[in-house]
C-alpha cells in the first residue's frame, strides 16, 4: 500500500504576512491603476461636461457609502471570505460593463468598480488588523504601497495609451488582474478572520459605534485626515485631467502624470525612514502644509495651464507622503475590541470624500472654472494641517522603530 500524503500547503494554510497582503495590494494596484485615468477620460468623451461627470461621481459616492455601511450587516450572514471574493467579481463585472463605452454602461461600470473598492478595502483592513501586529503596521502600510507601485505607476499611462489605441483593452486587462487578485486571495486561505471565527456572538452593528467613535477625538482627527487626503487625490485624479482637456492639453496627459506621480511609490521606504527619524506628527503636518500650498498656487496660476500641471504634480508627491503617514494616527488609536467596527467606519473615508469632492465641485463649477476646485482642495488641506497640530509629538515612535 502506498501512503498518500496531503501536501503541507493544503493541510496548513500559509501564515498571513505583510508580504502576502502586499501581493493582494499589488493586484489591486493593477486592477484600479489601469482604469484610474481612463474613467475620467472615457466619461468626458461620453458625457462631454464636467458638471455631469461631477453629478455621476456624487451619486455613485452616496451609493458606495451605503454599501460600505451595509458590509458589516452582510458579514453576519455572509462569511468575510465570500464578501472579499464578491468584491473582486464586482471589479470584473464593472470593467467588462464599462468596456461597452456607452454613457450608462460607463456609469454603471464605475459604480460596480466603486462598490468593489469599498468592499475589498473593508475586508482587507479587517484582515490586516487581525493578522498584522501593531508594531508592524507602519511596515505593512509601506510594503502595501511598494507592492502596488508597479500597477499604480504603469497602469495610468498604459491604460490611457491603450484606450487611445483600442478603448476596450484597458478594461479587459483590469478584469484579468481582478482574476489574479481572487486567485492570490484563495491561495492565502485567510478564512473569515480571527475576530469572526473566535467571536461568541455576532459583531454589533458598526452604526452603534458611531457614538464611541465621536467620543474619541484621536479617531475623529485620524478620520478627518483620511477624508481630506482623499479629497486631495480626487481633485488631482479627476479634475486635473478635466482641467487639461478644457485648456487644450493632450488627453493622454492625465494618465502619464498619474504614472509619474505613482512612480513616487517606489520612494515609500525612504519616506518611511524620513518619518522614523522625525515623527508621525511632523510627517503628517508637512504633507498637509505642502500639498495645501501647491493646490492653492495652482489656483493662483490658473491662466498658465502647463505651470498649473507642474504645480499639481508637485502636490501629488506630498499626498503620497500622507498615504504613508496620515492613516497611522487612526490605526494606532483603535482599541483591539473595536477593530471590526472602527475599521468599517474608517474605510468609509473613501466614500465620504467621494461624496464631498464631486458635491462641492458640482457647486463650484456652476459659478467658477475648474481651477476653483484646486483652491477648495487647498483650503481643506490647510484645515487638516491645523488639526494635525493635536497629534501627539511622539505618536508611534517606538512602533515605527520596531517595524524596521
Amino acid at each position: 500500500m502506498f501512503e498518500r500524503r496531503i501536501p503541507e500547503w493544503l493541510r496548513h494554510a500559509p501564515a498571513p504576512s505583510v508580504h502576502g497582503f502586499g501581493v493582494l495590494a499589488g493586484f489591486e494596484g493593477i486592477t484600479r491603476g489601469m482604469l484610474i485615468s481612463v474613467f475620467p477620460l472615457a466619461m468626458y468623451n461620453a458625457l462631454g461636461d464636467a458638471v455631469a461627470i461631477s453629478q455621476a461621481y456624487f451619486f455613485i459616492g452616496i451609493g458606495s457609502l451605503i454599501v460600505g455601511l451595509l458590509v458589516p450587516a452582510l458579514n453576519k450572514r455572509i462569511p468575510r471570505r465570500w464578501l472579499y471574493s464578491f468584491g473582486t467579481l464586482c471589479f470584473i463585472a464593472g470593467a467588462l460593463l464599462a468596456s461597452l463605452g456607452t454613457p450608462m454602461t460607463l456609469i454603471f461600470g464605475l459604480m460596480l468598480n466603486s462598490f468593489a473598492t469599498v468592499i475589498t478595502f473593508i475586508c482587507f483592513n479587517a484582515y490586516v488588523l487581525d493578522y498584522i501586529k501593531r508594531i508592524e503596521l507602519g511596515r505593512s502600510e509601506t510594503l502595501r504601497l511598494l507592492y502596488s507601485a508597479l500597477g499604480w505607476t504603469l497602469g495610468p499611462a498604459v491604460g490611457v495609451a491603450l484606450y487611445t489605441y483600442n478603448p476596450v483593452l484597458p478594461f479587459y486587462i483590469s478584469a484579468a488582474s481582478s482574476l489574479g487578485m481572487l486567485a492570490a486571495f484563495t491561495y492565502m486561505r485567510l478564512g473569515n478572520g480571527k475576530l469572526i471565527t473566535r467571536a461568541k456572538r455576532p459583531a454589533p452593528n458598526p452604526l452603534a459605534f458611531i457614538g464611541r467613535f465621536v467620543q474619541q477625538p484621536r479617531l475623529v482627527a485620524g478620520f478627518s485626515f483620511a477624508v481630506i487626503r482623499s479629497c486631495g487625490w480626487w481633485a488631482y485624479i479627476v479634475y486635473m485631467p478635466l482641467y487639461a482637456l478644457k485648456n487644450g492639453l493632450p488627453e493622454q496627459l492625465g494618465g502619464f502624470l498619474m504614472s509619474g506621480t505613482n512612480a513616487a511609490l517606489f520612494l515609500a521606504p525612504f519616506m518611511l525612514r524620513w518619518m522614523q527619524k522625525r515623527s508621525v506628527r511632523i510627517a503628517v503636518r508637512t504633507g498637509f502644509a505642502m500639498a495645501a500650498s501647491f493646490f492653492t498656487l495652482a489656483f493662483v496660476l490658473a491662466d498658465w495651464p502647463w505651470v498649473v500641471i507642474v504645480t499639481l504634480f508637485c502636490a501629488s508627491f506630498f499626498l503620497i507622503l500622507l498615504d504613508i503617514s496620515a492613516g497611522l494616527p487612526f490605526l494606532m488609536a483603535v482599541k483591539p475590541s473595536e477593530r471590526t467596527e472602527m475599521s468599517t467606519i474608517y474605510s468609509s473615508y473613501r466614500d465620504v470624500s467621494g461624496i464631498l469632492t464631486p458635491g462641492f465641485a458640482w457647486g463650484v463649477l456652476l459659478v467658477a472654472p475648474i481651477s476653483g476646485i484646486f483652491l477648495l482642495a487647498g483650503a481643506a488641506l490647510a484645515i487638516a494641517y491645523t488639526v494635525a497640530g493635536s497629534v501627539h509629538p511622539r505618536l508611534g515612535e517606538k512602533r515605527l522603530v520596531a517595524a524596521e
